[in-house]
Order: structure tokens, then C-alpha cells, then sequence
């Protein structure tokens, strides 16, 4: 009973973590991504017109939010039956992936078996070279009184090979102008319209994405690595996905939209960002308070 709990919530959290890095999920991207569409942006003309131009503005977007270096997040992910969940808290990328996140499962399968554990919430916690998340006392009575589980980056790249690796590359890039990025590589992006969001004047912009094709271009992944990833990509049944998202008058993201199909049921993810430049303080969890994912698989692969 002991390692069947100590799996499942591993596993749960694993899940959380592929979810929370798909706000990046085919993003990666380099400052070139925007070639594929660059060419109408360049050709805008006249005072004023560039900011009317989705290519050029996007750019301008892309370059701001990333120098922003900081950012609070709210979001909500859904995926089909499989899982709901919101999350609240501020990230930083100024120097590596930094933050804190309240991540709290609201509906779904694994919301069934974090509730097995005594809660539905747990605090996350971004460092560059790993990823912290509190289980709660339930958890921590089956694994030795650790309530922290480590996730280091390299390890996921290990045990997941392809996909892991991707995940890896990912979940180290992961900050609010990945969204624009995704736009810019999609060679698929219009100007929706002027909208209202939370108070803040806002241009609307929307895209389509090929998933398996973004993954391709905008990541450092091997060829086989690439090949894994794209045949774990087809099991899930990822193809596309429409990616919405706002800016304001400071180019600045306020809000985006990811929606998609996979084996588990229609995928939406919302975030909300403000307060850029906000300042972000994460402490990595004490060692004697925190199990490793990877000695976690061992002991269960061992079981």
C-alpha cells in the first residue's frame, strides 16, 4: 500500500508538471521564430501602421515581456476528465526559471487522488535547475516524513527521453512571451481586435499551431529525440492547438488563451499577467525534507 501511494502521487505530480510546462508545450523558440511570417511585418509603413501590423507588434510584444524579467501568474488548466486545476503565484526569468506557484486541483482524476493524500493544494517552487513541489502529511507519512518532491530537470530528461528532454528544454524557458514566440513561429497570426481585459486596454491576437512542427524548429532536441517526442506527441493524439493572447498599450502580455485536442479530452489552459518587474524569492526546500523523483522510480521499479 506504501509504494502504491508513493507511485501514484509521483505520478500525479509528474502529470502537473508536463501540464504546467505546456504553457510552453511547443514555444522553445529563438528571436529568429518569426521568419515564417516576417516578411508582411516588414513591408508596414507609415506613422502609426507598424502597431497595426500582428508580425511587428508581436515582436515588440516578444521583446518586452521577456525584458520584463518578472511577472504575477494566475492561471486554470482543464484536460478532459484527466485533471482541472488553478495556479497563483509569480515567476522570474531574468536569470533562470525562478518562482512561486499554489497549485490547487479542482476537478478530474487527479484531483480523486490528491485528495487519497490528504489535500488538493500544494506549493511549487521554480529553481534553474529543478522543480520543488509540498505534498501534504498523508504523503509524507509514506515516504520516510518528506513532504517536498524534487524534480531535477536533467532526471526528467533521463527517464523520459525524448519527451523528457523536451520537457527539460521547456520548463527552463518557460516565461510569459513564450506565447508570443508560439505566434511568431506559427506563420498563422491575426489581429483579432481591441477588447477589455481585467481594466487594461488590450489588441487581440489569435493563431493556429502545429505542435509536432513548432517542436522541431524551436528546440535543441536530437534527431531521435525529436522522434520520440513527435511519436509520444501522435499517442496523445497532439496535433494543434489555437493560442489566443492580449498585450497592452506597453506591450506587455495580459492574458492568453491555449486550447488543443489529446487522448485524455479537450485541452484549455488561461493566464492572467501583471505587476511585471514584481521581485521573486524562492528558497530551495531543506534536503532532509525532500524525496528525489528519480530514487522515487528506482525504489518503485525495485518494488
Amino acid at each position: 500500500m506504501k509504494r502504491r501511494i508513493v507511485r501514484t502521487a509521483g505520478l500525479s505530480i509528474a502529470a502537473m508538471s508536463l501540464v504546467a510546462g505546456a504553457t510552453a508545450c511547443s514555444s522553445g523558440g529563438s528571436d529568429d521564430s518569426g521568419g515564417s511570417g516576417g516578411s508582411g511585418g516588414s513591408k508596414a509603413s507609415g506613422d502609426g501602421a507598424v502597431r497595426f501590423d500582428p508580425i511587428a507588434a508581436l515582436r515588440s510584444a516578444e521583446k518586452s515581456t521577456d525584458g520584463a524579467d518578472s511577472a504575477k501568474v494566475e492561471s486554470t488548466t482543464s484536460m478532459g476528465s484527466l485533471m482541472s486545476m488553478t495556479a497563483d503565484g509569480a515567476l522570474a526569468w531574468g536569470d533562470g526559471l525562478t518562482g512561486n506557484l499554489t497549485v490547487t486541483y479542482t476537478g478530474g482524476t487527479m484531483a480523486d487522488t490528491m485528495r487519497q493524500l490528504g489535500t488538493t493544494s500544494m506549493q511549487a517552487r521554480y529553481l534553474p535547475d529543478a522543480y520543488y513541489a509540498r505534498m501534504g502529511d498523508t504523503f509524507a507519512e509514506q515516504s520516510g516524513g518528506k513532504h517536498w518532491i524534487k524534480y531535477d530537470y536533467d532526471d526528467l530528461e533521463t527517464l523520459g527521453g525524448g519527451s523528457g528532454a523536451y520537457l527539460k528544454d521547456q520548463m527552463q524557458n518557460t516565461t510569459p512571451n513564450q506565447s508570443v514566440k508560439l505566434l511568431l513561429a506559427s506563420g498563422d497570426v491575426h489581429k483579432v481586435g481591441e477588447e477589455t481585459v481585467r481594466g487594461r486596454q488590450t489588441t487581440h491576437y489569435s493563431g493556429t499551431v502545429d505542435v509536432a512542427d513548432l517542436a522541431e524548429k524551436n528546440s535543441n532536441l536530437s534527431r531521435s529525440q525529436l522522434d520520440e517526442l513527435k511519436k509520444t506527441l501522435e499517442q496523445g493524439g497532439v496535433t494543434t492547438e489555437t493560442v489566443d493572447i492580449w498585450v497592452d498599450d506597453q506591450d506587455l502580455l495580459v492574458k492568453k488563451i491555449e486550447k488543443g485536442e489529446t487522448s485524455s479530452g479537450a485541452y484549455n489552459q488561461t493566464a492572467y499577467y501583471s505587476d511585471y518587474g514584481t521581485h521573486v524569492s524562492v528558497e530551495e526546500p531543506p534536503a532532509s525534507d525532500t524525496a528525489d523523483f528519480s530514487e522515487l522510480v528506482q525504489q518503485q521499479s525495485a518494488g
